[in-house]
């Protein structure tokens, strides 16, 4: 599995959760630039969600968070921005889903990052 399946592998955990927990998928993988990608964008409630997603095999070369540097957030947060001027709405809110899948399937979710 080559980095980018591995990614698409993750970014199908995540939207299964997010589903199963009331959001509602609207859009994968907004590109604005070569650096500038949003990974899912959803809705919950009258919320836009824009939801970045990590994977790792596992912890040992760090956290999925971890790899969320300030770069890729400003990266994020020029995507969202994008995405709103296109997409007009009031409330909107950027979140981390990291995804460890050994020793056992983890899923964290941090919401308002």
């Amino acid at each position: 599995m080559n980095n980018r399946q591995f990614g698409d592998f993750g970014e199908e955990i995540a939207c299964k959760y997010l589903q199963d927990n009331g959001y509602k998928i609207i859009a994968r993988n907004v590109h604005y630039s070569r650096f500038c990608e949003l990974d899912i964008v959803a809705v919950q409630k009258n919320t836009t969600v824009f939801v970045e997603v990590k994977t790792r095999k596992n912890d040992a070369f760090g956290t999925p968070f971890e790899a969320i540097t300030k770069t890729k957030y400003e990266n994020i947060k020029k995507g969202a921005l994008n995405y709103i001027a296109e997409h007009p709405c009031k409330n909107y809110r950027i979140d981390v889903i990291g995804i460890t899948l050994e020793p056992e399937l983890k899923i964290e979710h941090l919401q308002n990052v």
